[in-house]
């Protein structure tokens, strides 16, 4: 399992340099269209099936997934004043070099 800052810090660095996409449903839509480079989910999110589905989807599109545990912290690395079920990388910007790390490491 990747280290849950660095998953954090990728978010806010694409955030910053490149483009994201927020919401379950975003991610889902940048995951289907082929547009996610990297997806974060939160683990805390309440009802489970609002996530449970990307996993699947990111396997089936071979985008790397990862899970933090709390939404909380999603929102905040994503930028937002609220918690956040999901995050999309969309233009990974000066991420691109922590998400291939990761990647590797997944």
């Amino acid at each position: 399992m990747a280290d849950e800052a660095k998953v954090l810090e990728v978010v806010e660095v694409a955030r910053v340099s490149g483009k994201i996409r927020k919401g379950a449903n975003e991610v889902t839509k940048a995951i289907e269209k082929g547009d996610a480079k990297f997806v974060v989910f939160a683990s805390d999110v309440s009802p489970k099936e609002v996530v449970m589905h990307l996993p699947l989807l990111c396997k089936d599109k071979k985008v790397p997934y990862f899970q933090v545990s709390k939404k909380e912290d999603l929102g905040a690395a994503a930028g937002l004043p609220v918690s956040t079920a999901a995050v999309a990388v969309v233009k990974e910007g000066d991420a691109k070099k922590l998400i291939q790390e990761l990647s590797g490491s997944a």
